[in-house]
C-alpha cells in the first residue's frame, strides 16, 4: 500500500480521509487502519475499486496504490 499515493490522489481531487470515508460507508478511524495497514485492516476489493472510480483511476494507477 502507497498511502503518500493515495494521499496526495485524495488532495489532488480536494477529498479528506474523513470524505472519503464517509463516501465509502465506514467510519474514519477504520479508513485510517485500513490506510496505516494497521490491525490487519486491509482495502477489500470492492473498497479498491470505489476507490479506483472515484479518483478515475487506470489499472496502473490504482496497482500503484494498492500493491506497491
Amino acid at each position: 500500500m502507497n498511502k503518500l499515493l493515495l494521499k496526495s490522489i485524495m488532495v489532488k481531487h480536494g477529498d479528506t480521509q474523513a470524505k472519503l470515508a464517509a463516501a465509502m460507508g465506514i467510519s474514519e478511524s477504520r479508513f485510517n487502519a485500513k490506510i496505516n495497514s494497521r490491525d490487519g485492516a486491509e482495502f477489500m476489493s470492492s473498497e479498491m475499486n470505489f476507490i479506483k472510480d472515484r479518483y478515475n483511476l487506470s489499472a496502473n494507477e490504482a496497482s500503484a496504490v494498492f500493491f506497491a
